[in-house]
């Protein structure tokens, strides 16, 4: 036999298989295994994936999250307060408190109600902002929006002029989270048929 068939029949005789292929060591039978999946791993990303899903917020959570997000953009310097107008699920038209487009904010020029020694909660007239309710039904019109049948999320609950335009808007419900307690206003909407509740984290 030849040195050349020597060696062939060496190689053949080291890998096994009779092809002349050179034997695989143990550093690629680790680089193989390292190639296949952990079960064990797999198992705990399904998990985690599975707690992502159930911290997925419900409407509620979501509306009055944007309503917060929104209430960000405020220049009153009281209160921080956002709406956000909703039908089907689909947001129509949102607010948030502060002075008329082109007006000096009050962040810059100062509170006219706090100038003036008004409580919060009386005399609303006196004031250079709109709220946040006003504003989100004033965007929808200026946009040609209908809001009959909405819904309005506000992180405050509404005083008595915001809810005497809610109702005449055609708003169906209000859900808020923080107490604005005003028996004229809970008269007022318990006549009109507009329902109320208070959303709660």
């Amino acid at each position: 036999m030849s040195k050349t068939d020597q060696s062939v029949s060496a190689d053949s005789a080291s890998c096994g298989c009779g092809c002349g292929c050179a034997s695989t060591d143990d550093s690629t039978t680790a680089k193989v295994s390292d190639m296949v999946p952990d079960l064990a791993s797999v198992d705990l990303v399904v998990a985690s994936s599975a707690k992502k899903l159930d911290k997925r917020p419900d409407w509620d959570q979501y509306f009055m999250e944007i309503a917060h997000q929104v209430a960000r953009r405020t220049t009153c310097r009281r209160r921080a307060v956002g709406a956000v107008i909703v039908k089907d699920k689909r947001i129509l038209a949102t607010g948030y408190n502060g002075v008329p487009q082109g007006i000096e904010h009050c962040l810059d020029r100062g509170c006219l109600r706090e100038q003036l020694g008004i409580p919060s909660g009386q005399q609303h007239e006196l004031c250079r902002g709109l709220h946040a309710e006003q504003n989100a039904i004033i965007q929808a019109a200026k946009h040609g929006i209908t809001i009959d049948g909405a819904i309005v999320y506000c992180t405050t609950q509404p005083c008595i002029i915001c809810a005497k335009m809610l109702i005449n808007s055609g708003i169906t419900e209000i859900v808020f989270e923080h107490a604005y307690p005003d028996e004229l206003t809970e008269g007022m909407l318990a006549e009109s048929g507009v329902k109320t509740r208070r959303y709660q984290r």
